[in-house]
């Protein structure tokens, strides 16, 4: 057996994170405004239902790619960061993605409502839990936007939009040190360089720390064996102690919830039993059954083992979602993105989505869970229009295109001279 059924049960404790704006390096854009003041009303249920859909389909699919090795996911970071594209998307593009995020049946303004009211509701005082949630839109600042688009992602998902010269090598560390910081220095960075076709990167950065309830007594870690899959065994620290949790049976698995803080977050462990394995749970773990699973839970009394654990995820989702059913949105000739650009603007190249990046990071202790997450969405135009800076000496004529005469020519050497 591995680690695959624990961190599974980790998509509804992350469906609770991002981070804190920092804009150092950058240009903000002054056209946007501050975000509007806090909505009022209920998230539509069908908006929670679809980011659980959303969250197992993505899962599962990132499992028919991955073998044996430790997965850890944010669906929710994933989520938000395709929620604010969407603010872009049109025609087959926009349905496309809506179907991928089980958004369906819904509108642009129930869906961008909603979100704003989950993140708002995500918000805790529970002194013993950190949530920490925050979306960035980094636009090269030659590319020129649609307001509505930016202010709509501004105003519903409280992103700040950001402008930096996307030619220049040093806007890599630039995103990087703002994701470095808004993960408390747990994802150092999710870019390696930006491609020469890229205009906008939609950025959504989680951060969770919660200690438990009752933390576990160091004094009683002790190294077990944990059993693997291909039947080897490994010493590992496993934390232990007696106390009441909510817990449920099922004839092929026992799970567990262990409550952070007051109670409101908790992190759920399914553990398949001897006579089944994980991959026949992972067969049966979709959004229904989860939601039936979870009302079933009851308090007893249970003397627990679990094991420490500390690591970093990272993965390229462009094929899972062209899986999904967004395929279309990343054809760079028939995507449609066309409400990113300003009315009536004129481009030499069409928006397509270059690549859906994301990275994770867990640690488990007696102390509790520290979980961040990152997803980065890359926004590409094709044939992307170059960039003319007059910013040196230079030489200019006067034309006369019908005679072909030069009427006037000369060189700038100093705009500044009269």
């Amino acid at each position: 057996m591995n680690f695959k059924a624990i961190y599974s049960l980790y998509i509804p404790l992350i469906m609770c994170a991002i981070l804190l704006v920092s804009t150092t390096g950058c240009e903000r854009d002054t056209n946007i405004q501050d975000a509007k003041p806090a909505l009022t009303g209920t998230i539509e249920p069908g908006v929670v239902d679809a980011n659980t859909k959303f969250g197992f389909n993505l899962f599962n699919e990132i499992l028919n790619t991955e073998e044996d090795i430790n997965i850890f996911i944010s669906p929710f970071s994933v989520s938000l960061a395709l929620a604010m594209t969407l603010n872009g998307a049109s025609e087959t593009t926009e349905q496309a993605m809506i179907d991928t995020l089980q958004l369906q049946g819904n509108d642009s303004e129930t869906i961008n409502t909603s979100y704003a009211l989950l993140l708002q509701a995500l918000k805790t005082s529970d002194p013993k839990v950190t949530l920490e949630i925050a979306n960035l839109l980094w636009a090269d600042q030659y590319f020129t936007f649609n307001q509505d688009f930016l202010q709509r992602n501004t105003d519903y998902f409280g992103a700040e939009v950001s402008t930096l010269d996307f030619a220049d090598p040093n806007s890599v560390d630039t995103i990087n040190q703002w994701v470095d910081t808004n993960t408390n220095g747990k994802i150092e960075k999710i870019l390696e360089q930006i491609a020469e076709d890229e205009i906008l990167f939609l950025i959504n950065a989680i951060y969770f720390k919660g200690a438990w309830q009752t933390e576990f007594d160091p004094a009683n870690t002790r190294d077990n064996t944990f059993h693997l899959a291909d039947g080897s065994q490994k010493q590992v620290p496993m934390m232990t102690r007696e106390d009441t949790y909510p817990f449920y049976y099922a004839s092929d698995f026992t799970a567990i919830s262990l409550p952070y803080g007051e109670g409101r977050v908790s992190m759920y462990i399914f553990l398949p039993s001897q006579n089944s394995s994980l991959d026949q749970f992972l067969e049966n773990l979709n959004a229904e059954n989860w939601q039936n699973w979870i009302s079933q839970f009851r308090e007893q009394k249970v003397w627990l083992q679990i094991p420490k654990y500390k690591f970093e995820y990272k993965t390229n989702l462009n094929s899972v979602l062209k899986a999904l059913g967004m395929g279309i949105a990343f054809d760079e000739n028939a995507a449609n993105f066309s409400r990113m650009l300003p009315d009536g603007a004129a481009t030499t190249g069409n928006l397509f989505i270059s690549r859906v990046d994301h990275k994770t990071y867990v640690e488990v202790n007696e102390e509790g869970t520290e979980a961040a997450a990152v997803t980065n969405v890359g926004i590409g135009v094709t044939s992307a229009p170059p960039s003319f800076i007059v910013d040196r000496p230079f030489f200019f004529a006067i034309h006369d295109n019908e005679t072909k005469t030069v009427l006037f020519m000369g060189t700038v050497v100093d705009p500044t001279e009269e």
